[in-house]
């Protein structure tokens, strides 16, 4: 994955730092953020932060105070994340018709795509999928370092096989004939 690339967190990686009772996953989402922190390519949307806030203050295991866990989130809009606005709502409403997909989840991927992300990190959606130039992959089941499968064409090889339709006339072999 190159240090250009921008990336989508959703809700899960962030919440999974904080939790306690599953050490690998909090380690592996620790090692996300630290990267995208350094390399300046993390994005996120209001939405997430709304929900981080209240997994952070109601939902894990060991509650946090208000107090702390709004100074995560504070410190979260240094990503400029993707206001809910009527560009979000549109683009999310499209997404959800065309994909099928939950309307929290069209909300997360119109959300990475206005923001120009190439990579949505999520445990939410499939691994591997794509919606327009945004792949969807799980922070989970990947390493930090791992290359995000971005490819580049390469110019087209001949086929080796004969293309469809209707099949080539032999030439005429100029043979001496039998009939008389």
């Amino acid at each position: 994955m190159s240090t250009t690339e921008k990336l989508f967190v959703d809700t899960n990686v962030f919440a999974y730092v904080y939790d306690a009772g599953y050490p690998q996953r909090s380690e592996l989402a620790k090692e996300w953020l630290q990267r995208l922190w350094r390399e300046q390519t993390g994005r996120t949307s209001v939405q997430v932060l709304n929900e981080l806030y209240v997994i952070l203050t109601r939902k894990l295991k060991r509650k946090m105070s208000a107090d702390d866990a709004w100074e995560i989130v504070q410190a979260l809009l240094a990503w400029s994340p993707q206001p809910v606005d009527r560009e979000l709502l549109l683009r999310g409403r499209e997404i959800e018709q065309r994909y099928r997909l939950s309307w929290w989840d069209s909300l997360i991927v119109a959300a990475a795509q206005l923001q120009d992300c190439d990579v949505l990190l999520t445990e939410d959606l499939q691994a591997g999928a794509r919606f327009g130039r945004v792949l969807v992959r799980n922070p989970f089941e990947t390493a930090v370092r791992e290359p995000a499968g971005n490819y580049v064409a390469t110019e087209r090889l001949p086929s080796r096989h004969r293309p469809r339709g209707r099949p080539r006339k032999r030439s005429q072999r100029t043979e001496p004939s039998t009939n008389p």
